[in-house]
């Protein structure tokens, strides 16, 4: 009797407590204990009518409001390593790594709420499409999940509360569960990874496969009943010392075998989880000095590692987009992919172009010597434009800073050849940037997430406001003007020779150059702004 009157009074206070804390006191051993002491001892309360049977009934009720609760409610552990309850990394265990953060919601360009969206407005549709469609925003595992604050000079600054130091494969589940809690509160539906941020390498090829699928499993596991899935995979050839002198232009045919076989593996896993595009960045693929290197063979050899790709992705039945992602140099002194012109050239020499398409960097633009506007612009105008890492650097710092794009005048410039190349799918807008050192507190991840879709948002509807104006592009049309002529036709349809234009040439005189207006075309362009 005195346990079933406990249990009356765990009832009773039901009603003030949330079903979560409910939850966990019941299932607490003492908290079964009650229960099974109410359902075994409840007749013989009624017999002995030491409880009045409309109290039994009201306890009945107050006991079913809270098992329901019990079982509607998951499990809410602390995902922290001071938790003494359930273990984050084992199959069944839900809960909450971001407790104080609501699931982030669009409130307009009023709110002051920093945990909102101010643009980004998912389901509103600009220039014929949604939003969320013409954006396809993608969170990098490695940056979100993996940055430490680390630099050159000083050590990491950041230990988020469920990481316990080490890179386990029991730890590396725990991060997977709360990436898809991040995701799915930040609400976004793709994400990108290299093979070795997501499960742990291993002493040997096929323990760091089997440690992959380990962690493959749960992701697709958490993947099922939701739109969540990979924007795009990739290998880390990189990190590993075996890749000093690159992968697949490495001068050891051991290494370039070995990186083979990682590629494979991650473009299986890439397509096992519904992944939409693969990419290739060859951090390593490049030289120290040219004293010690043959190029032509390294090029060679690298063209023929991206030609075995493109056989495995067709034999395993694998649709996605194979993607180059330039870059000049860091942490080679040159990359063979030095920006997208580079790029081209690679793929029309080896005979690639219709294969690969490119993943263009802002901040790998800047560090080439071009704006991102410009790289995208290459890109585009060779039909090669297939993503867009969002990010950017510090005009002050000559490296990879890997920033949250916040400036609107170059997010809009973005969004400018995003809409001219019709939107980016299968492809879309992956976060590889990362948080400042000094930014230390969880709710950052989401607060830096947000800047930046809301910067891409309100560049996108820039874009719609310099398109409905129309001046912009009157301006260019205007300035190719003698182009639309009989002989300006001729040019462009390459039938016009030099005989003929030397006729044109003195029967015209000396041509009239008109003003280029650049002034009153940046005065257009940011009045958008």
């Amino acid at each position: 009797m005195r346990d079933t009157c406990r249990l009356a009074d765990l009832a009773a206070t039901a009603r003030l407590l949330n079903p979560r804390e409910l939850g966990r006191r019941l299932r607490s051993p003492r908290g079964r204990d009650l229960s099974r002491s109410l359902l075994y001892n409840y007749e013989d309360c009624c017999m002995k009518g030491r409880m009045k049977v409309n109290g039994v009934l009201l306890l009945l009720l107050c006991l079913g409001s809270a098992l329901s609760a019990v079982i509607a409610a998951p499990q809410t552990c602390p995902a922290n390593l001071e938790a003494k309850c359930n273990d984050a990394s084992s199959d069944d265990w839900e809960g909450e790594f971001f407790p104080g953060i609501p699931k982030i919601k669009y409130e307009g360009p009023t709110s002051k709420n920093p945990l909102s969206y101010k643009w980004y407005n998912a389901e509103e549709e600009i220039l014929g499409k949604k939003m969320k469609d013409w954006f396809r925003f993608s969170v990098a595992f490695w940056h979100t999940f993996r940055g430490t604050g680390a630099d050159p000079f000083g050590a990491p600054t950041k230990s988020w509360p469920w990481e316990d130091g080490t890179n386990s494969l029991a730890m590396a589940k725990r991060r997977m569960r709360a990436h898809f809690e991040f995701m799915n509160k930040l609400g976004v539906e793709w994400w990108c990874f290299h093979d070795r941020d997501i499960a742990p390498d291993g002493k040997t090829l096929a323990e760091a496969n089997a440690n992959l699928d380990e962690v493959v499993a749960l992701a697709k596991n958490l993947q099922e009943g939701s739109k969540i899935k990979p924007l795009w995979g990739t290998a880390q050839l990189f990190l590993h010392s075996r890749y000093m002198h690159g992968a697949a232009t490495s001068s050891e045919v051991g290494v370039y075998a070995y990186a083979a076989a990682q590629v494979k593996k991650a473009m299986e896993v890439t397509h096992y989880l519904g992944g939409e595009n693969y990419v290739f960045w060859g951090g390593r693929e490049g030289y120290q000095t040219l004293l010690n290197t043959d190029m032509q063979r390294e090029l060679d050899h690298l063209a023929r590692f991206l030609q075995a790709a493109v056989n495995y992705k067709k034999k395993i039945g694998f649709n996605g987009t194979l993607l180059i992602e330039p870059k000049p140099q860091e942490p080679t002194k040159h990359q063979y992919d030095w920006d997208a012109a580079t790029a081209f050239a690679f793929l029309q020499k080896y005979g690639l172009l219709g294969e690969f398409k490119l993943n263009i960097e802002c901040n790998h633009a800047t560090l080439s010597g071009h704006s991102c506007h410009h790289e995208l612009e290459t890109a585009r105008i060779n039909g090669l434009l297939g993503n867009v890492d969002a990010n950017t650097g510090d005009p002050q710092i000559g490296w990879d800073t890997d920033q949250f794009l916040t400036d609107i005048a170059e997010a809009t410039l973005v969004m400018l050849s995003v809409v001219r190349n019709g939107g980016l799918a299968p492809g879309g807008f992956n976060f590889d940037a990362k948080l400042r050192r000094e930014s230390t507190d969880v709710e950052d991840m989401f607060i830096a997430h947000i800047s930046g879709m809301d910067t891409l948002a309100r560049g996108l509807h820039n874009v719609a406001k310099l398109i409905e104006d129309g001046s912009l592009d009157e301006l260019v049309r205007k300035r190719y003007s003698s182009f639309d002529t009989e002989i300006g036709a001729l040019v462009e349809a390459g039938k016009a020779d030099f005989e003929t234009l030397e006729k044109k040439a003195m029967e015209w005189g000396e041509p009239s150059v008109p003003s280029g207006k650049q002034e009153l075309a940046e005065m257009i362009f940011q009045s958008a702004l």
